[in-house]
């Protein structure tokens, strides 16, 4: 029993450390786009009071469309209300993972906050150790490095059809 749910865990993992890089990666693609560059560097040296305000608008943006999903499920929208909520739960995490990173330093300074991070942080370190030594988890890693290397030469493939158009 033990092992199955190491075993189903290790897969969590696995989609939440590639859901993790996807994010970061769309973030990072957004912020250029969308020329919020200066205001990142602006909200990471905030005062600690500011940053922990910017927190809560992650929260005024996603808390509407979990209200309008909630509404969908109630009407029978089954599939609208939980695309909807994967699309907030997505959005938000890749929004509060932001402004955190950002004001992470600042947000330390409050003794709750700081001691909420630490105690949870060790307990991810923790569980992270455990799963990582499981089969499953190796396999999916051997499996995601193999993925991205073809990923990496089709893309080489991509990028060369079209700089010769």
């Amino acid at each position: 029993m033990k092992k199955l749910l190491l075993s189903l865990l290790a897969i969590i993992l696995i989609i939440e450390e590639w859901l993790w890089e996807l994010l970061s990666a769309f973030g990072h693609r957004l912020i250029v786009w969308l020329r919020l560059s200066k205001f990142e560097r602006w909200l990471g040296q905030t005062s600690p009071g500011l940053a922990l305000a910017a927190m809560m608008i992650p929260l005024l943006i996603v808390t509407p469309m979990n209200l309008a999903a909630l509404w969908m499920l109630a009407n029978g929208l089954i599939l609208q209300g939980i695309a909807l909520e994967v699309v907030a739960k997505l959005l938000g995490t890749l929004l509060i993972s932001r402004v955190f990173a950002l004001t992470k330093n600042q947000l330390l300074t409050f003794t709750v906050i700081a001691w909420t991070y630490g105690t949870i942080t060790g307990w991810l370190i923790w569980a992270h150790a455990k799963i990582t030594e499981t089969a499953a988890y190796q396999l999916a890693q051997r499996t995601k490095k193999q993925v991205q290397a073809k990923l990496s030469v089709v893309r080489g493939y991509l990028r060369d059809f079209w700089s010769q158009r």
